[in-house]
């Protein structure tokens, strides 16, 4: 399939959010980029939706469409009726001449082919020859049916969508002319390309919007009164059924909008729940008028249905029935290309995420994935990572923070702003001689050090760096740094042990006094023989004593 969604790969923050909203979960990520899985995509359009980084943009194809006005004479708009939500007040009269200023040669309604497809729902509901009708107008649940849902494809009503319905009766009146559909959708792009050339372009009303601006054109205030325009409320959630003449008391009339509404629907027709019913699906909540290219900072699904109720008139448009053949969709299912994992796999990766029993996969959703089990078959498709794991990596943080902080050979204490205890490793507990870490965790500091160079550390904001510290109580010598984490609220403490290098400058210091008095009175008692003796060794004795004492200074300055 090809590909219409573009990815800025800068912008993307491996938030997974876009995983969380997929409802077929058609989205892979590698080198901390989010990819679409095309053969498995459904178009909804919910990634382009919810993004907050606005990493993923629908394909523009201005430029297409600006290709075909320039090369042909006659080219006509399709404008579906949800455009009332996207433009506020805009009538089809003051649409109709901003498209002509933009080159079209023609502007029609795709409710137009909306009262086509309606008839033909009306026929089929008449000749009562299946069990349950859905309906085909959304492009992206018919993808759902033929991906995801293949056993429903018998329900699936095999009629074109009303864009594809309008477009063919603009060309049977015309064959030289082009067809542009403009609409709120996103996935009929993809359907344009199965029209057999029904259909030549497809843009948004995003795309026409950025059109129209860049051109400087403006609306003009043109009242609207048409009543031939009841196929208006197609866009909206039950439209469709407003618009049909429902007579046949052997059938339940449904409206159901929203992809996980969708897939509950067809869960139960699969299962037998559902029968003897027509049901309008819309991929999206509050169906067309809530599509993935409606301006989404500026939609609000109530006041937009009452925008296009109010356009609406109540009668149907004046149209020539097709011929039926001609009207006709069929579906086949689509195989995807998604390899199951055995259970063995699929444990094998669990276990990697330290799942070891059904009670640790804890559901928090935070990869995007509904269940650790959808995560771990993921892994398994090559769809995502370990790494997509929140808990998993706290837990491996943690652990590898755990094994630095226990095994290093400095005692650490860490403390809360109320100089508590949180947390205490076996160096410090050796260095204050505390046996087990539940006998001071939650503690005040009090109870075991002086608090007054912690407190002064959260005063002043000012760290205490190799700070040499006797602890009496402990009989222990400690070199200590002592940082406040403001972000955290946390104390942390550093204590070197160097009651042994401490011990060894004592006793250092004690040889070398020693050695001071030693020389002392062995100078003492030199001067005293040198004095007995001086008159035979002459000057000799004075250089010993410039000697002695030389020895004396040097073991003073040791």
């Amino acid at each position: 399939m090809e590909e219409y969604i573009d990815f800025l790969k800068s912008n993307c923050k491996n938030c997974y959010k876009c995983i969380r909203h997929c409802p077929v979960k058609s989205i892979r990520f590698s080198g901390n980029q989010a990819h679409i899985v095309s053969d498995e995509c459904i178009l909804c359009g919910q990634c382009v939706l919810i993004c907050p980084q606005q990493a993923k943009r629908i394909r523009s194809d201005i430029e297409k469409a600006k290709s075909i006005l320039a090369t042909n004479k006659f080219v006509a708009a399709s404008i579906a009726p949800s455009f009332i939500a996207y433009f506020p007040d805009v009538s089809i009269a003051s649409m109709e001449k901003v498209l002509r200023k933009l080159g079209f040669s023609q502007i029609e309604e795709t409710a137009v082919g909306a009262t086509l497809v309606k008839n033909e729902y009306e026929r089929m509901i008449e000749e009562k020859s299946r069990n349950v009708i859905i309906s085909s107008c959304c492009h992206t649940v018919n993808l759902l049916i033929e991906k995801y849902y293949p056993e429903t494809l018998p329900y699936l009503a095999n009629v074109v969508s009303p864009m594809h319905a309008h477009c063919l009766k603009l060309k049977m009146e015309n064959p030289e002319i082009k067809t542009i559909y403009i609409g709120p959708c996103l996935s009929k792009k993809a359907e344009a390309e199965q029209t057999g050339g029904m259909v030549d372009c497809v843009l948004t009303f995003e795309e026409l919007s950025q059109w129209i601006a860049s051109e400087h054109i403006e609306f003009d205030r043109i009242p609207e009164n048409n009543r031939q325009s009841k196929a208006r409320l197609f866009p909206t959630t039950g439209g469709i059924l407003k618009t049909m003449n429902c007579i046949s008391d052997t059938y339940s009339y449904l409206a159901i909008d929203g992809v996980e509404n969708c897939i509950l629907a067809l869960k139960d027709i699969m299962t037998g729940n559902l029968s003897n019913c027509f049901i309008e699906m819309s991929a999206c909540p509050g169906s067309c008028i809530g599509g993935p290219a409606m301006n989404k900072t500026q939609h609000l699904p109530i006041r937009d249905f009452l925008a296009v109720e109010k356009i609406a008139g109540d009668q149907d448009f004046p149209v020539s029935e097709l011929d039926p053949g001609a009207m006709r969709k069929d579906h086949f299912r689509i195989d995807i290309s998604q390899r199951i994992p055995g259970d063995d796999e699929i444990t094998a990766i669990l276990r990697k995420l330290g799942k070891e029993t059904p009670d640790d996969e804890l559901n928090c959703g935070t990869c995007g994935y509904n269940t650790c089990r959808e995560k771990a078959i993921a892994v398994c498709q090559g769809k995502a990572d370990l790494t997509m794991c929140l808990p998993f990596l706290k837990e491996k943080s943690e652990s590898i923070s755990n094994q630095i902080i226990m095994n290093t050979p400095n005692g650490i204490l860490i403390l809360n702003e109320m100089l508590e205890v949180q947390q205490i490793n076996d160096a410090a507990r050796a260095i204050m001689n505390i046996h087990n870490a539940s006998d001071v965790l939650g503690e005040p500091l009090v109870r075991i050090l002086d608090p007054q160079d912690f407190q002064k550390v959260i005063d002043t904001g000012m760290r205490i760096v190799t700070k040499r510290t006797y602890l009496a109580e402990y009989l222990k010598f400690v070199e200590r740094t002592i940082y406040y984490d403001k972000t955290s609220h946390l104390l942390m403490c550093i204590m070197k042990d160097i009651t042994e290098e401490e011990r060894a400058k004592d006793e250092k210091e004690r040889i070398s006094r020693e050695s001071i008095e030693i020389t002392d009175r062995v100078v003492e008692k030199q001067m005293r023989v040198v004095q007995e003796i001086a008159s035979l060794l002459g000057e000799t004795t004075v250089e010993m004593k410039v000697a002695l004492s030389k020895l004396k200074d040097t073991l003073k300055n040791e």
